[in-house]
């Protein structure tokens, strides 16, 4: 799996709020207030809260009057910590954390590929607080079927040697740190294996044209969410992103249709 960052952060930033961990670490965030149900995003790996996606989900829920929260994983963008140190069961926490500590009554959230899988971590462990799920390439389980059954023999004898492996990006010259520990620690919180006890109603959304988390795996997801009511939409020419114009205009109106209440059902098309 080649990782993709989040499209580049807008040029007006500022500053964030900040939540402390038990342990220490803090957690930076944006929130908004406003009706609910609330909508969490839940970034991509090695992405950050000031991505397009993140941003302007935010700018819609403000003009909707709806409660809205962003916020950085452990060793992403300006939350504490070093990217090296995490793994899946941190940023769970952390979106757990955020989910206990900063917003109140039901929640829908919205993860960006490895978001996807985080999302569905927090929706097991708070099930009476997540009213909606909403993937945009969700990737869970990706540390296993997408990382290490991929690797060539060489790629895994790095990690097992050295700890880590650094792999090239195409979307920049700075490669990814992949460690064994983020590759060990990801198979405690496998969930494809089994049918995921998910009950909510759920919409994933993936790019037919995705070079790193290809679009089988959104059905894949749906045949082992026990949900009654998930949807799978797919867009022929989207990309790992899906952060167009367009794109952003479905998301807008698929996580409005969420909080607005389940339409029932499962459905599957093409856009």
């Amino acid at each position: 799996m080649t990782h993709t960052p989040d499209e580049p952060t807008p040029p007006a930033r500022t500053k964030p709020q900040i939540l402390s961990r038990g342990d220490g670490a803090t957690i930076a965030y944006h929130r908004s207030d406003g009706e609910g149900p609330g909508v969490v995003f839940l970034g991509g790996f090695m992405s950050d809260m000031d991505g397009i996606k993140a941003t302007s989900l935010e700018a819609h829920c403000r003009r909707r009057g709806r409660a809205f929260l962003r916020f950085d994983y452990q060793g992403h963008g300006q939350s504490s910590g070093w990217f090296v140190d995490g793994s899946i069961g941190r940023w769970a926490e952390d979106a757990i954390c955020v989910l206990d500590g900063l917003t109140d009554g039901p929640q829908v959230l919205v993860g960006s590929s490895m978001g996807g899988w985080i999302m569905l971590l927090a929706a097991l462990a708070r099930p009476d607080r997540v009213s909606g799920l909403v993937g945009l390439a969700a990737a869970p389980d990706f540390t296993e079927a997408l990382m290490w059954q991929r690797f060539s023999p060489e790629v895994r004898e790095t990690l097992m040697r050295d700890g880590v492996y650094y792999e090239p990006s195409r979307y920049g010259e700075i490669p990814y740190p992949i460690t064994m520990k983020l590759i060990e620690e990801g198979r405690r919180h496998l969930l494809l294996e089994r049918p995921v006890a998910v009950h909510c109603p759920v919409h994933l959304i993936h790019g037919m044209g995705d070079p790193d988390v290809p679009w089988e795996r959104a059905l894949l997801i749906a045949r082992q969410l026990l949900s009654g009511h998930v949807a799978v939409t797919l867009v022929k020419d989207g990309d790992h992103r899906l952060s167009r114009p367009e794109d952003i205009a479905r998301l807008c109106r698929i996580v409005d249709a969420l909080c607005d209440g389940p339409d029932g059902g499962v459905a599957t098309r093409q856009t």
